[in-house]
């Protein structure tokens, strides 16, 4: 790599857009480049800042990225925060991607970022250059926190939020105490409820994994050792989507394990680069 693209500059921003009638305000992170940009979605109780290390890693000196925070998360706002959902979340996507012209590119989506990517990529697919899903929702039994809405039922939006954060913090999984400790500074208490639910509404109701599987794009799904008894996995691996397990970690792998993420994620990109992908990093 050049040094000029080594030394791109990132650009923080704030884009007002109107979202299914409602405007929210979506700070974001990027770096220009030659290349196909890689749309990176957070998780729930993630903000675009645990993904901003990509600048930083060598593997992808002068990649085009962008990563946004999702309203209620981080720095993004929205004047109806009880309208969040997944649906939301990819019609969010399309126009953001529409604000920066960014026609086709690559996903890396994280859990709730999972499955909006997704959604995302369903939608359009012809768009999509390839797929990174890091554990994201492709069944009913992915739903360990989002469940949570209807097994630990409250009409408070602040007190079902504190708990859940307890809960978490006592979760025996790599990471997850990490995780706890910041959720009440990321995000906003009355999208729980909501996110919440739309994502169990879609993992018990669609077949997720088919629409994963059926994907045109080069695919690669990344869980954490301690998920490595999840049920679809052997046929993820038979329908030739690359499996990428990373040790010492569980569902936050950006936490746990960031160094083998993003060595794996490079080595999908390159991958498909000695493929004759048009897929440059």
């Amino acid at each position: 790599m050049t040094a000029s693209m080594n030394s791109r500059p990132l650009i923080w921003e704030c884009t007002n857009l109107a979202v299914a009638g409602v405007n929210v305000t979506i700070s974001s992170v990027r770096r220009e480049g030659p290349s196909y940009p890689i749309l990176i979605l957070h998780g729930f109780g993630s903000t675009k800042e645990d993904f901003v290390d990509i600048a930083l890693a060598k593997a992808f000196s002068g990649a085009s990225f962008v990563i946004y925070d999702t309203p209620g998360s981080g720095q993004s706002t929205s004047e109806k925060l009880d309208q969040l959902s997944i649906p939301f979340l990819v019609e969010l996507a399309e126009e953001f991607l529409k604000s920066q012209r960014i026609r086709k590119f690559h996903l890396i989506g994280h859990s709730m970022g999972g499955l909006t990517a997704l959604k995302l990529a369903q939608r359009h697919p012809d768009a999509v250059l390839s797929f990174v899903n890091m554990k994201g929702n492709l069944a009913p039994e992915d739903c360990f926190l989002s469940r949570q809405v209807l097994d630990h039922p409250s009409d408070n939006p602040e007190i079902f939020f504190r708990q859940f954060v307890e809960r978490t913090r006592k979760s025996q999984e790599f990471g997850t105490a990490i995780y706890a400790a910041a959720l009440q500074a990321k995000v906003k208490p009355e999208v729980v409820r909501p996110t919440f639910e739309s994502m169990v509404h879609l993992s018990d109701t669609e077949d997720l994994l088919d629409i994963f599987i059926s994907l045109p794009c080069s695919k690669m799904f990344m869980y954490g050792e301690q998920y490595n008894t999840l049920s679809y996995l052997s046929r993820l691996s038979r329908a030739g989507v690359e499996l990428a397990e990373i040790p010492n970690s569980a569902h936050f792998i950006m936490y746990s394990n960031p160094v083998e993420m993003w060595r794996r994620i490079a080595l999908f990109h390159a991958k498909g680069l000695l493929e004759g992908h048009s897929n440059q990093i």
